[in-house]
């Protein structure tokens, strides 16, 4: 199945810093998260997450950011406050790179993950669990960066979202099929992949 299309341009007019979250409570207790309910107020970074960002930020080896936008959800507004502290940034949460909603697996342990992941290698479209399916995913984090485009020129924008969203948006940026994100290499906490 193809991917869905978006405008977003293979070259583009600015430089994008896609981070993943700092290890969170969620991730220490081996949950699904991934409802706003849950995710907004609750579940933020862990004391290792912590750790990971002050290292980060010491020996930050990429670009200076210019704009921040980060998902909502506790762990990502608080691992971009990080970084906007770092530099000086004004925040600008962006509820389009929220996480993938993970329906029924919500709250469940995250071994659940692969019982979505088996069925986006079959159909990216699939609700399976009342998940969020794949391609709404890539629709929403593609729409993004195409509106960034639209809107600035020249800017380096560090934007904080989550592992699935983030693997997802790359698989679909690089043309691959949208079933082929978990074959991608796992976007470790705190980690940093530079588009553009």
């Amino acid at each position: 199945m193809s991917n869905p299309f978006i405008d977003v341009p293979q070259r583009y007019k600015n430089r994008y810093l896609l981070m993943r979250h700092g290890h969170s409570q969620a991730n220490a207790q081996r949950l699904i998260i991934s409802s706003p309910e849950r995710g907004l107020a609750a579940y933020g970074l862990s004391e290792q997450g912590e750790a990971q960002l002050k290292d980060l930020l010491a020996r930050w080896q990429w670009p200076t950011p210019t704009h921040i936008l980060h998902s909502d959800f506790l762990r990502t507004t608080e691992t971009a406050q990080r970084v906007a502290a770092r530099f000086g940034l004004e925040l600008q949460p962006e509820s389009r790179l929220r996480e993938r909603h993970f329906g029924a697996l919500e709250g469940e342990s995250d071994q659940h993950y692969h019982d979505a992941w088996r069925h986006d290698e079959r159909d990216p479209e699939h609700r399976e669990y009342g998940v969020e399916s794949v391609a709404s995913v890539a629709a929403r984090m593609q729409g993004v960066v195409a509106s960034l485009e639209s809107a600035l020129s020249g800017e380096t924008v560090l934007l904080v979202s989550h592992g699935d969203p983030l693997q997802i948006m790359l698989t679909a940026l690089e043309g691959r099929l949208l079933s082929e994100h978990r074959q991608r290499e796992s976007l470790l906490p705190a980690s940093i992949t530079l588009l553009g």
